[in-house]
Parts: C-alpha cells; structure tokens; sequence
C-alpha cells in the first residue's frame, strides 16, 4: 500500500468511478453524432444520449471495428472540426490502408496523463531518467513515451529503436534509470550488458515494455541481467490514444486500467454476448473523454480477461489480464485454435526452458499440417531432449493438438530491435 498520493493518479471509490463512467457514456455518445459514420450507426440502433441511463445502456450501442477506419480514411469518425485537429497518429499495419487516427489539444493532454500516470504506477518520480529506445514518427509509442516522461518531470533521453552502440553510451553518459522499450529490444540490451560486463557501470533500476506479449520468464531475465529493482508491462494502441492505457504494478497481478478515461467489456468474439468476469473474451472499448475520434465500443480484436477482486497493491483501479493474442490472428492447426499466449504460459512452467520461442508451420505433400515448435533452453541449462519430451506431452494436454518441439541452446533464435517475430506459417 502507498503511503504517498500520488499526483496523477485519482483515488477514486467504486461508485466515483461508475458516476465518471456514466457522464463519460452520455458525453461520447452526445460528441459521436457530430461524425457522420457515427451518426449513421446510432440511428440505426436507435439510441441517443438522453437514453443512457445507466451503465447497463452501453450494450445498446453499436460495435464498430478495423473496417470503420478504414472506410473513412484518412480522417475517419472524425467528430470535431478538421480546424481544431493538432496532430495524427498512425497504426503500424502494414496491410491495406493505414488507420488514421485524429487528435484535438485534450486529446494530447490526456495521452500525456495516461502515461505519466503509468510511469507513476510503476514507480519512477521526477528524479528518475527515461531513456527512449521506441518508435518515433507516425507511430504513438516513441512520442508517448515522452509525453509522460516529461509530464511526471524527468529528464528524457529520445532515442528511438536500434542503435545499440548508442543506447549503452547513453545509459552510461547520461546515467538513465529508466529503460522503455520493446521486450525484445529489452533482453538485447540485458543480454549485451551481461556480455559486455556493463552493469556496474549503469544506474538502469526500472524497464518498461510494451508493443508485444512478454512471458514470466522474459521478465525475470531482463530483471535479473539488469539488476533491476522491477520491470513492467505498459498496455495501449493507436485508436486508445496510443501507449499507455494500462500498465502492471509491482504486484504484477494483471494490468491496471485507467476506468475513469474507459469503459472495457470483455465479449465472446463470435456472439459479442459479454463472458463472465474471469473468462477470456475479446476486448471491446469505449473512451469517455476522447474528442477527435472518440470510440464507440471498440473492437480491439484483442483477446484478454477482466480479473476480478481488489490488487494486493491497494490501487482501486480495475485490472486486465495481458494479452493472450488476436482474435483475428489465430491459428488453427489440425482443426484446433491456438494462440501463441497458451505456447507461452505451457513454456513457463519448465524452469529447463528460456522464454524465446518460435513456431513453424508447414504442409507436407499429403496436405498434412505440421508444427514445430523451437524453445531456447534457460542460460547454463544441461543439455538432453527429455525435456522437449514433457513440453510435448505438456503441450498436448494443455491444446489438443501435436506438436513437434526442438530445443535449442540460449541465445541461438535471432533477437531484434522491435517485435520478434514468433509465428513462421509457410503452408
């Protein structure tokens, strides 16, 4: 429990966060008829602002989805004046058009707080140094980051991804005590500080990662090589503002959310029906504040859980489980779906096995599918295939489906600046 108020952070009781909820819920649904698209979609549906009355409500609204931005590009749903947009961001998809998203002067102000409340989540103060080592340009992430750096007052260092000559001179020169980054690009840099015997000379107590899933296991490797007093995980998207919609606590028992700037229900992907608290769903959001491109129930096609009870750490903010994977980039294997999330949870329970991974896919002349699966063993593990053995078995009990493992030694799966790449489908 934190003895000090926080400065960004609201303090706020259950029926606080409920009332923010229902004002928020009617002012979106008010600001969402001035876009066309959204006009369009709350007639159909039939409901206007003076018909919320009650949280219970937002189910009458309409979901929208990827294909609504896109069908208004490249300004889509817009809902203020192009006059009083200051700024676009982007999405980094790379199929079809870009999705475009607008931002009026609040909008960069409360993207600004979402950070700088995560980075106050998680520990850091304005005595603290954060060095950038994420997107910059179109991208949220890099400008994200930076925005709640210097809102919660630190020194930052924008450097952006890559380079990793530069990164370690910075760390070093500038005496940088935050890391935010990428998982992958995190254990590179832990990995490369081992090697090089630079942690005595680094001052690096807290990392943030984000952009990608990061197992148990990945986490303990960066905190361990880097000497870390903790690291943690950062939530958020391009249509959320960007980065920073969520972030674990030292607990690291779920990622607390900021509910009093979103609603998030948890829904069957298929009947959009919600999926009793605790069970694994889709994630579909509505903002309250947001004025440019404000979201109506929000397909994010992310599949995740709500948790349900109240956080060890004694924040009253609610919680969602990490990310398990994509509702629309699922697997299906042998007439099973799988999602690299479930891979992910059946390696950490080896204490053999590192946290990198890869899976291959492939379609034999008999049009039979197959997966390998390639798993580092942990740093200084002995060598010896039965443990590949139990992780099939294991595997298979946990997925109903066979799948072929192959170890490796630590270190040997290509390690990256940005994403890594854990999927190879060539069928």
């Amino acid at each position: 429990m934190r003895d000090v108020p926080y400065r960004f952070i609201p303090q706020l009781t259950d029926e606080q966060i409920r009332q923010k909820q229902l004002e928020g819920l009617r002012a979106t649904v008010r600001r969402a008829r001035n876009s066309p698209q959204y006009r369009r979609l709350l007639d159909r549906c039939g409901v206007q602002e003076e018909d919320i009355k009650s949280l219970e409500d937002l189910r009458r609204l309409p979901t929208v989805d990827v294909e609504d931005l896109r069908e208004g590009y490249p300004l889509p749903l817009l809902c203020i004046p192009e006059k009083d947009i200051v700024r676009v961001h982007a999405s980094s998809g790379t199929t079809g058009k870009r999705k475009i998203l607008a931002y009026s002067r609040r909008d960069i102000d409360t993207f600004s707080l979402q950070m700088a409340r995560c980075f106050e989540l998680s520990g850091l103060t304005r005595d603290d140094r954060m060095q950038i080592a994420v997107g910059y340009g179109l991208w949220t992430a890099g400008i994200g980051f930076q925005l709640g750096s210097e809102r919660l007052g630190m020194l930052t260092v924008p450097v952006g991804p890559g380079n990793l000559e530069m990164h370690l001179q910075l760390l070093k020169d500038m005496g940088s005590t935050c890391f935010g980054a990428t998982a992958s690009m995190s254990l590179l840099l832990a990995e490369e500080v081992e090697r090089a015997g630079l942690r005595k000379d680094l001052r690096l107590r807290k990392v943030i990662c984000g952009a990608e899933p990061r197992s148990e296991k990945m986490r303990l490797t960066i905190e361990n090589k880097l000497g870390l007093e903790g690291s943690h995980d950062i939530g958020g998207m391009t249509e959320m503002y960007g980065p920073g919609t969520a972030i674990d606590c030292d607990a690291h028992t779920g990622l607390h959310y900021w509910a009093d700037l979103f609603i998030i229900e948890v829904l069957d992907p298929a009947t959009l029906e919600p999926v009793p608290e605790g069970e694994t769903g889709e994630m579909v959001v509505t903002s309250l504040c947001k004025e440019a491109v404000p979201l109506l129930r929000y397909r994010t096609h992310d599949l995740t859980r709500l948790l349900p009870g109240r956080c060890p750490c004694g924040l009253n903010m609610p919680r969602h489980d990490s990310i398990l994977g994509r509702s629309d980039d699922m697997i299906v294997y042998r007439g099973v779906n799988i999602y690299p999330g479930q891979i992910m949870e059946v390696i950490g329970t080896f204490a053999e096995l590192g946290g990198e991974y890869q899976m291959e896919l492939t379609r034999d002349e008999h049009l039979m599918d197959h997966l390998t699966l390639t798993v580092e063993r942990a740093q200084n593990a002995a060598s010896g295939n039965d443990v590949g053995q139990k992780l099939e078995r294991s595997l298979h009990k946990a997925i109903q489906a066979r799948i072929t493992v192959n170890l490796t030694d630590y270190a040997s799966l290509p390690r990256t600046f940005s994403k890594s790449k854990r999927v190879l489908d060539s069928r």
